[in-house]
Order: C-alpha cells, then structure tokens, then sequence
C-alpha cells in the first residue's frame, strides 16, 4: 500500500469527490478542484467559525459544520489558476493532539490509515517545532564558550 504521505510538501491528505482536505498543528487547507476558466465571480464562500459553505457558479459544493472550531477572521480563500479553489482555515485549538478526524462533522473523514499517519505527522511537526525553540544543553554551550576562550588565548 503506498502512503499518502506526500514528501516534498509534508502533507497527508484526505481525498474527496471534490478535492482533498489536509492540516498542519496549525491549519486546515481545503483544496476543491473547480471547472477550468472559473472566475473569483462565480465563487461564493462563506468562512465562519465553526461553518463552510462554498458553492461555485450556483452549485454547492461543500457546506456544512467544520469537526472543530477555527478563527473566522483569519480563514482565507483563493482561486488558483482559474480551476482551484484553496480555502485555509485557523484552528483555534493548535494542540498536536487536536488532530481532526474529519473536515465537517459527519463528512469527509479520514480513513484509519489515513488518520493515523495524520497523527504522526502532527506529533512530529510538534516535536520539530519545540526542537527549534530549546536552547542549547548547558554543556554545548560550555564547549562553545571554552572554544572561543582558546581561541581568543590563540
């Protein structure tokens, strides 16, 4: 079975007749892939906290309640290249164990697997991110320090 774990981006996604759903610890990104030539005019979508709706030219092609709430106000769309639609959406909670099952509460789910590896590239997103973030270890600063003061006696 190959994984959809895609390398160069890092993501896991979720595929639906309409696209795919994936997420960071961070956001969730919708992708719904639209007639080719489709204008920012024919689109309608409505971004709330715990609700999306989005139909294009008069059709409804996603609409429901979101697994879990994000931030209104920093939920953005765009149309890309006349024929995808990106919705990004915040999550409020950005906890790596907020991992959503699903993109609406009874829609679109991610199949065991799926979800799984989900959960691990979460988990290893945060682990990654609180690498960044540590200081040094006390001794690696101490050989960093002797090394400059040899150096300098040099």
């Amino acid at each position: 079975m190959s994984a959809p774990f895609e390398e160069r981006s890092g993501v896991v996604p979720c595929g639906t007749p309409w696209g795919r759903w994936y997420q960071t610890l961070e956001e969730v990104f919708i992708e719904v892939q639209v007639p080719p030539g489709t204008r920012a005019k024919d689109v309608r979508c409505s971004l709330q906290s715990r609700r999306v709706a989005l139909s294009v030219g008069g059709r409804d092609v996603l609409q429901g309640n979101l697994f879990d709430s994000t931030i209104a106000d920093e939920g953005t769309w765009t149309l890309e290249d006349r024929k995808l639609i990106r919705i990004v959406l915040m999550k409020t909670n950005r906890d790596a164990g907020n991992c959503w099952t699903s993109l609406l509460e009874n829609e679109y789910a991610a199949d065991p697997w799926v979800q799984d590896q989900m959960q691990r590239k979460l988990t290893l997103e945060r682990f990654q991110r609180e690498a960044s973030q540590r200081p040094p270890p006390a001794a690696c600063t101490l050989c960093l320090q002797t090394r400059v003061m040899v150096m300098k006696a040099t």
